[in-house]
């Protein structure tokens, strides 16, 4: 049943390690069907209908799709994930509640992004009934979380609920309405990174390819390889994954959807619209 809702809800603008093979049935039991790009040869075939978007890519179900030498984008197909989504997509749609769908969206993107992939250590320990085998996420190697200011920090705002052991480094990038063109305001990145370090790259919305492209480009610059590092998003478009295709393989992108294009003033159609100014009011 669907519903449609008229009431114009504004917001004032002063408010607010597992074998390949495990980790490859993982995915298929999970239903995380993930779309496979060999670098400079990533191609959409889109068709909109009804604001659904279909996207025609090589599947990974044979172990050579699942590759070092390929991108992978995973548009996990969670209920609460569309959802999310959706409550994102809708203009009448309040910043306090805008801002809480997107650290919801976040907390459930991180949770399918940070399967399989986060340090383990294991031992025995004694339960009320007796000695148990058990698993910690192993404090000593603390994953980063970078989230992209502004509109990243609601994306991220639940890291801390999904990680136990985490550092954040906070990374301001605005873009050039005109150009489109990235600029750092703020670095907060380490001078160099652990080696084997994990980073999860938070930007919601992955349009041109600029801003994200800018920070990989830093994080990787400090010591961080391709493997080790996730981008999680609420959006994507192509132009944004064809960048990170060309100029990453290895990498793994999470996002909540795919969106067919993006306009001349860089945005998302049909998006999200501005995902900091509905955050946070400003």
């Amino acid at each position: 049943m669907a519903y449609r809702i008229n009431t114009p809800l504004r917001c004032p603008s002063d408010s607010l390690l597992i074998s390949p093979i495990h980790y490859r049935q993982s995915l298929r039991a999970h239903n995380l069907f993930p779309f496979s790009f060999p670098p400079a040869k990533i191609s959409y075939s889109i068709t909109r209908r009804r604001s659904s978007l279909s996207v025609r890519s090589q599947m990974a179900t044979q172990d050579k799709s699942v590759s070092e030498n390929r991108m992978l984008v995973f548009v996990p197909p969670h209920p609460l994930i569309k959802h999310w989504v959706s409550v994102l997509r809708n203009e009448h749609t309040p910043c306090a509640i805008f801002r809480n769908a997107m650290a919801e969206l976040g907390r459930l993107l991180m949770y399918e992004a940070s399967r399989d992939w986060l340090p383990i250590i294991t031992g025995e320990i004694q339960s009320p009934m007796g000695v148990a085998p058990v698993e910690f996420i192993d404090p000593r190697e603390p994953v980063a979380v970078i989230p992209i200011l502004r509109a990243g920090l609601a994306l991220a705002e639940h890291a801390s609920s999904i990680l136990p052991a985490l550092k954040t480094y906070h990374l301001g990038i605005s873009r050039n309405e005109e150009t489109l063109q990235p600029t750092v305001y703020l670095n907060k990145l380490p001078e160099s990174f652990p080696e084997g370090s994990r980073v999860f790259v938070i930007d919601p919305m992955l349009a041109t390819g600029g801003t994200i492209v800018a920070a990989l480009d830093l994080i990787k610059e400090r010591g961080v390889d391709n493997k080790h590092i996730k981008v999680v998003s609420a959006v994507a478009a192509p132009p944004a994954l064809q960048k990170l295709s060309d100029k990453f393989p290895g990498l793994h992108v999470y996002t909540g959807t795919i969106d067919p294009t993006v306009n001349e003033k860089g945005f998302i159609i049909p998006g999200l619209g501005d995902a900091g100014d509905r955050s946070f009011g400003t």
